[in-house]
């Protein structure tokens, strides 16, 4: 797929930005343009996914050196006469069903009568509601009782000599003007509908470049590479989305009619085409489809197997194409959310009615990709895009701030069947803590909010224990082939996905103690949480190590800490005005534990610019910025071989260079 070019900026002064009452009013016109201007607007829409749909066969008669005008053309010269004789197949399949209803007429009294003995069985509900009904429609269409005045016959005449008087209506002939105008009425206004498609089509295939210079001028002439990328790029997104949908549809409706030829249902191909046209319609287009033939099988067959094998075809045909060729072809969904689509599908069927919602799914998706590509349009793909709303870290920041890390526990066990623990920490928890860090750093956090956040995330945590720092897929996993392939696919995206897990026998005689990594938490809020995720981390390595606070190494305290079996003293901060209590705390960890080496746990995984920043009065032997990078580190200098002391200076010297 091809890469989607960066949003085209559009800046807007300060002074010219819109107030929430202008967007209203801007809206309510909008909107109300739509619906008064519909009569030339639904054309225009047809017109422009028709051209989406024409655009490549105009342009693969172009690539064998046909003139843009002839092959314009015959295109939508041969599309208009497939679907006018669609239409006339269509209305051919109306009329001889309209002509065998009376044949059926039979059979459906026979089913109701059969419906409404089988409910007189259980207390006859449909009987008793119908006589219900009956009598309230009797209440209300009663008229009040009017004085009467008796007219009698006329004085001599008896009632026996009264004759009837015949009245004969004669209508005026009303010519051969106005029994044409009385053909031709009705199909003035599909006639001219269809003319203004043509014209539409045929214009905006001839002036297609034109077209794309004015948008570019609209929407960013300031940036024509990254405006034009965008527009061809999603010129080329919908033209395949519709041509496949419109392809993959009408297979589906010529199958769906097969069928139902094959099955016995009368008038197969008008059902068939039905299917194919409400498919466009997601998630509730294919069962409306399915239940006019359903229920029509079940009223003109004496019996019910015609019935339940049309009901078996569409519960066949429709998974197989919904979910097994659906996703090969254009992937799993259109880019769409349920709940935007069901919203559209709303919207466009009050403003335009029934072909408003054929059109409502197609008119989306174009507002979506216009939306991704355009910045100043963002917000509706913000809104109807099925992307979600928030990235991985701000959803986890949201629900730590919210003291329900349940979503947040449900989103990691998602993240890791298919990335690994250490990844997890870095890529979403530790970006979830900046945004929290940056929020205290300006006072947007009060003690009690940073106090539910520690205790969610200390939940979060804890649930967490019990995971391998490998995915799922992977865990427990004997065979080595299956990991060197799964390596081989992750290695660029999940680079922790190699760090082995040490034993007993491994470990440099130094690091046999009982906690041979003391973590040493900063002053910050939130530095004891990271400190806490690096020691489960290790544990998961086969390195054990203690957590102490900031505290431990004051002036007072320094000499009361324990150094026996110390192999490496990690400080770790993830406030930014940490580096000024570094300096000290390494220079008192060097008197105290001078054997220990000293890696200082600086956790921005979002500022690298900042990392080439740092000065280097910092006395320590390692820099690491995120869990990955310290784990490395501390295994490579936890282990006896000279491979992995080779891998400890070469990572070393790596993060010095990063530095």
């Amino acid at each position: 797929m091809p890469q989607i070019p960066a949003p085209i900026e559009t800046r807007i002064p300060d002074g010219m930005r819109a107030s929430p009452a202008s967007g209203l009013f801007v809206a309510v016109v909008i909107i109300g343009f739509l619906y008064f201007g519909r009569e030339v607007l639904v054309p225009a829409a047809l017109a422009v996914l028709l051209s989406f749909v024409l655009a490549p066969m105009v342009r693969l008669l172009q690539r064998y050196f046909v003139p843009r005008s002839i092959a314009v053309l015959s295109t939508v010269m041969l599309a208009f006469i497939l679907i006018f004789g669609l239409g006339t197949l269509m209305a051919a399949q109306l009329t001889e069903l309209a002509t065998d209803l009376p044949r059926y007429q039979s059979t459906m009294q026979e089913k109701i009568r059969s419906f409404r003995g089988a409910t007189e069985g259980g207390g006859g509900i449909v009987d008793r509601m119908s006589r219900m009904l009956e009598g309230l429609s009797r209440e209300l269409n009663e008229q009040p009782a009017q004085p009467t005045r008796t007219i009698g016959p006329e004085p001599g005449v008896t009632p026996e000599e009264m004759t009837p008087i015949p009245v004969i209506i004669h209508q005026a002939d009303p010519g051969a003007l106005a029994t044409l105008a009385l053909i031709i009425n009705p199909l003035l206004h599909p006639l001219a509908t269809t003319g203004i498609i043509i014209i539409f089509v045929i214009f905006i295939l001839l002036a297609r470049e034109d077209l794309r210079n004015r948008l570019i001028r609209l929407a960013g002439a300031h940036d024509i590479q990254n405006t034009t990328a965008a527009l061809d790029d999603a010129g080329r997104r919908l033209s395949r989305l519709f041509l496949t949908q419109v392809g993959l549809n009408s297979a589906y409706g010529c199958v769906i009619g097969l069928g139902l030829w094959l099955i016995g249902v009368p008038s197969p191909i008008l059902w068939g085409v039905l299917a194919g046209a409400l498919r466009f319609v997601p998630y509730v287009g294919a069962i409306i489809g399915a239940v006019f033939p359903i229920i029509f099988a079940g009223a003109v067959d004496p019996g019910w197997s015609m019935a339940l094998w049309t009901l078996a075809l569409f519960v066949v045909i429709e998974p197989i194409v919904g979910h097994g060729i659906e996703p090969m072809l254009y992937g799993r969904s259109t880019g769409l959310a349920p709940a935007a689509v069901v919203a559209a599908a709303t919207f466009w069927t009050w403003l335009w009615g029934p072909i408003g919602l054929l059109l409502a799914t197609p008119i989306t998706v174009c507002l979506v990709v216009l939306g991704r590509h355009v910045k100043s349009l963002e917000f509706l793909d913000i809104m109807f895009g099925d992307r979600p709303a928030l990235t991985p870290a701000e959803l986890f920041y949201q629900r730590m701030l919210a003291g329900d890390p349940i979503e947040a526990i449900e989103k990691a066990t998602e993240y890791l069947k298919e990335r690994s623990l250490t990844s997890y920490y870095d890529q979403v928890a530790l970006k979830g803590l900046e945004l929290a860090q940056a929020d205290h750093a300006r006072g947007a956090l009060d003690e009690e909010r940073l106090s539910r956040i520690r205790t969610s995330l200390e939940e979060l945590i804890d649930d967490l224990a019990d995971q391998e720092d490998r995915p799922r897929s992977l865990t427990g996993t004997d065979d080595p082939e299956a990991e060197a392939a799964f390596d081989q696919d992750e290695d660029d995206e999940d680079s922790a996905l190699h760090l082995p897990v040490l034993t007993e026998e491994a470990l440099a005689l130094e690091w046999s103690g009982e906690a041979p990594v003391l973590i040493i938490s900063g002053r910050g809020p939130l530095d004891d949480s990271a400190s806490r995720i690096l020691a489960q981390l290790l544990g998961k390595h086969g390195l054990r190590s203690r957590i102490v606070g900031t505290e431990a190494i004051s002036t007072a305290n320094l000499f009361r800490l324990d150094p026996t079996g110390v192999a490496l003293v990690c400080l770790s901060y993830l406030d930014p005005a940490s580096l000024i209590p570094a300096r000290t705390a390494a220079k008192r960890i060097r008197r105290r534990i001078p054997k220990a080496a000293i890696l200082l746990g600086l956790w921005r995984p979002s500022e690298e610019d900042e990392r080439r920043e740092l000065p280097e009065e910092v006395m320590a032997d390692y820099r690491a910025f995120t869990f990955e990078e310290a784990v490395r580190l501390c295994l490579a200098a936890a282990t006896r071989s000279g491979r992995a002391q080779a891998d400890a200076a070469a990572a070393g010297q790596a993060i010095q260079r990063s530095a």
